[in-house]
């Protein structure tokens, strides 16, 4: 066992005994009518891609103030796009800068960076964390932050594998804490209109639920690739944490984690993971599933090659309503189309379609099926405000200590029906799928592919 992994009764003593020193406090000016102590104490685990997005929806909550972020890498280039310089130190610079500028003295350095997740789940001082890790450490960091008593903006998919969504939602009940899935889509007021129409039979009867993957937006190295060396300021240990041990090479990890099995599900599980939550939510089954799966369509790399998730996928997936669903790669990328008896409507990448047209003028009256609302004040819908209207959905609940709008039961059931669509095309037979009991009936194969053993000391 590595020395630097304590076991995790150790762990939890350390936060039950740990003495913080007191962190440096934004003046209260910044915060306007915000006290001190009505501010939410924040901490960012990831600063990688996502966290560009992520981090500035939280800095621009003034009843929050972002205390800590947390990255094995120190910084780097080598994310999605070729400027994207960042790490642990870009984004505690841009934390210290942000709230610089908000005072008289235009100085600030009460941002603390971590290699460490640990240390900053021992912090009293941080009431929330927000994960945006590679997914092979959603589990583990969840159950360990809802066991010391923080809320939890986990990003999407919220899990990766079935087993880990269920001791996530164990975890996350048993402790009693607050946990966003970062499924944005469900703070747009179209994608609650579009489900809206569906729920209420304005398309007539839903027959056929179409949801979008996006192609691989990237190629990793063929069969004989070889390994390279780890660069400086870069704690691959600790990136593979609970996956398998592998040989270090620069397009496994970073943005390029996700085609990569040992951490991710590919794009099913990546546009999988909204597109299939747009669909569960319309049918009305976003805490339960389908009953029957089968793999279509699926091309995969060569053998040998890194990468290893599907290039291209379709699977099919049929409800106990009777409610078929095909979620396939191809356009719009992201998205899902409800077809009716009477019409369809569609919401993702393009924005709200339907047919007919005048669907999208429907008023609909006190007596219909409304769906929960992000913030009820959002009238328009501007794609720029998913996310940041996420956050604050989020935000308002940990001060409410209400559900928000993805709560852990929702993320759970959606990156389920990914994993189980998986399970699908890589078995390429028909699956029989219980959601009460969240296992497959009679296919012992099937079932052992719901989890995947975790390298010690980490668990779930």
């Amino acid at each position: 066992m590595p020395h630097f992994l304590p076991t995790r009764r150790r762990f939890l003593q350390t936060v039950t005994l740990a003495t913080v020193a007191a962190p440096a406090v934004v003046p209260a000016s910044v915060f306007g009518a915000n006290a001190p102590s009505q501010r939410i104490g924040v901490a960012m685990i990831g600063t990688g891609n996502q966290s560009t997005i992520d981090l500035p929806a939280f800095l621009r909550n003034d009843d929050v103030q972002v205390l800590a972020v947390c990255d094995v890498n120190t910084a780097s280039y080598g994310y999605q796009t070729k400027d994207q310089f960042l790490g642990r130190e870009p984004a505690r610079k841009l934390v210290n800068a942000y709230y610089a500028e908000k005072t008289r003295s235009g100085q600030y350095r009460g941002c603390d960076a971590y290699v460490d997740f640990r240390d900053v789940l021992a912090r009293r001082d941080i009431d929330a964390v927000a994960i945006v890790t590679p997914d092979h450490w959603h589990g583990v960091m969840t159950v360990m932050a809802a066991e010391v008593g923080k809320d939890i903006f986990c990003q999407k998919p919220l899990s990766l594998t079935v087993a880990e969504g269920q001791a996530m939602v164990r975890a996350v009940r048993k402790h009693g804490r607050i946990l966003q899935t970062g499924s944005q889509f469900r703070s747009s007021p179209a994608c609650r209109f579009c489900c809206e129409l569906v729920r209420n039979g304005r398309i007539g009867k839903l027959r056929t639920i179409r949801t979008f993957l996006a192609w691989n937006n990237f190629t990793g190295p063929g069969p004989g690739w070889k390994p390279m060396p780890v660069p400086e300021g870069f704690d691959y240990e600790r990136w593979l944490g609970p996956a398998p041990w592998a040989p270090y090479h620069a397009d496994r990890c970073l943005y390029r984690f996700r085609f990569i099995f040992d951490y991710s599900g590919g794009q099913m599980t990546n546009f999988g993971a909204h597109s299939n939550d747009i669909a569960q939510w319309g049918n009305g089954t976003d805490l339960s599933g389908p009953v029957e799966v089968e793999g279509l369509e699926a091309e995969w790399p060569p053998k040998g090659s890194l990468f290893n998730t599907a290039l291209r996928s379709k699977f099919r997936a049929r409800y106990a309503n009777g409610v078929e669903l095909i979620c396939e790669t191809g356009e719009p990328r992201m998205g899902a189309r409800f077809e009716g008896s009477e019409g369809w409507v569609q919401f993702g990448f393009g924005g709200l379609k339907a047919d007919p047209p005048s669907l999208l003028k429907t008023v609909l009256g006190p007596d219909a099926i409304r769906l929960d609302v992000s913030l009820p004040d959002r009238k328009e819908d501007v794609y720029g405000n998913y996310l940041p209207d996420h956050v604050r959905n989020f935000l308002n609940s940990v001060k409410s200590r209400r559900d928000p709008i993805a709560p852990v039961e929702v993320g759970h059931r959606t990156a389920s029906l990914c994993h189980i669509g998986n399970i699908a095309l890589r078995l390429m037979r028909k699956l029989r799928w219980d959601p009460a009991a969240e296992r497959f009936d009679g296919d012992d194969e099937a079932n052992r592919m719901l989890s995947r053993p975790l390298r010690g000391p980490w668990r779930v």
